[in-house]
């Protein structure tokens, strides 16, 4: 673990945005998305969190769901990408795991594969316009006609597809992809889901049976100049580190690594311990906003692995363990996110190793 890197998973926070995701996908049920780690919130830490509440998890790979079984969860259990290998489809039907279907070699695999020990639930991916995974709407019925014909598959078989920009709320690719995906299975029985995070913000008519929610339930949002917050949801992670250092650096004089920022006069500047080693971006350009204490400073100079440096001017006060926020309640990771160039999702599945996570009821 880093010395003072701390990331706090808020587990009040989790708990209410699942109860709030429940309330606007009504009557569809909520499938708690935890891939990547719960999106580096902690797959098991989530799921303990959630467990009386969420109806379904799901998850980007086959060993995901085996970590939910062995720590007890009962609930059902989505494998979005399905199986990986021929040798996938036994533990997933030993686990009671749903499979995404995708692909041609996929159902392959289900015609060749040993008689089964018990039904395996699957979900037929349209590819509606995403163009990653999922079979084109011309070929769903034909694929839905050979699910349903093996004996080995859940005579319930789900109808699912992804959006590529389900944040755009006007845009003309949802609209396009909500009628493709309504075309293709309008002759076919069983369950739809079809919205993600923020298809549930800005798609009503999108929620079919089931949504999908991964950002919202950590209070994240990807629309555009807009926070979880903004959206009656909150932060389940604060990122947090200390002042290790406080100098008085001479006007003219350079910070960082290749000098990048220049001391427009004679000025307090901070060290804090958290670097691009512990998941804090490299890319955060200078004056990404900082917390030391309750007041907002502005980052300088380049990120490095174990340290960054800040303008004090504002915090003339600031000491030597002074606690420093880098994201959090009151400072949204959106927007160190937007100085990054990058999305708040990127940031949290980013934490090293050497963070120490912690938890509390907030």
């Amino acid at each position: 673990m880093s010395r003072t890197t701390v990331a706090t998973i808020h587990l009040g926070a989790l708990r209410h945005n699942l109860a709030r995701l429940k309330m606007m996908a009504a009557p569809a049920k909520v499938m708690a998305v935890v891939k990547a780690d719960a999106y580096g919130h902690g797959l098991e830490r989530v799921a303990r969190a959630l467990d009386g509440e969420a109806e379904a998890f799901a998850v980007a790979a086959l060993g995901d769901g085996l970590r939910l079984r062995a720590a007890g969860h009962r609930q059902r259990i989505v494998v979005l990408s399905g199986p990986d290998n021929p040798g996938d489809l036994a533990e997933m039907q030993r686990l009671q795991l749903d499979a995404a279907i995708h692909h041609e070699a996929q159902l392959q695999w289900l015609a060749q594969a040993p008689s089964p020990r018990g039904r395996l639930r699957v979900w037929l991916k349209v590819d509606s316009g995403m163009h990653r995974l999922g079979f084109a709407p011309e070929h769903v019925a034909e694929v839905h006609a050979r699910l349903a014909a093996m004996p080995g598959i859940d005579p319930e078989i789900g109808l699912l597809t992804h959006f590529s920009e389900s944040e755009v709320f006007d845009g003309a690719q949802t609209t396009a992809q909500i009628t493709r995906f309504t075309e293709a299975t309008k002759a076919l029985s069983g369950p739809r889901s079809l919205s993600n995070s923020a298809a549930v913000l800005g798609w009503p008519d999108a929620r079919g049976d089931w949504v999908r929610t991964g950002g919202l339930l950590y209070g994240l949002s990807v629309v555009d100049g807009k926070t979880g917050a903004d959206f009656g949801f909150r932060p389940a992670m604060t990122l947090g580190t200390r002042l290790i250092a406080v100098n008085r650096i001479g006007k003219g004089e350079r910070i960082g690594y290749n000098g990048t920022w220049t001391c427009p006069e004679d000025m307090p500047v901070g060290v804090a311990a958290v670097g691009y080693g512990d998941g804090y971006p490299r890319s955060a350009v200078a004056g990404t906003p900082v917390l030391v204490g309750d007041q907002r400073v502005p980052l300088i100079g380049r990120v490095s692995m174990d340290l960054i440096t800040l303008d004090l001017r504002e915090a003339p006060q600031a000491r030597v363990g002074d606690r420093v926020t880098l994201w959090g309640p009151q400072l949204p990771v959106e927007i160190i996110a937007a100085q990054a160039g990058t999305i708040s999702y990127d940031l949290t599945c980013g934490m090293t190793r050497r963070v120490l996570f912690v938890e509390d009821e907030h």
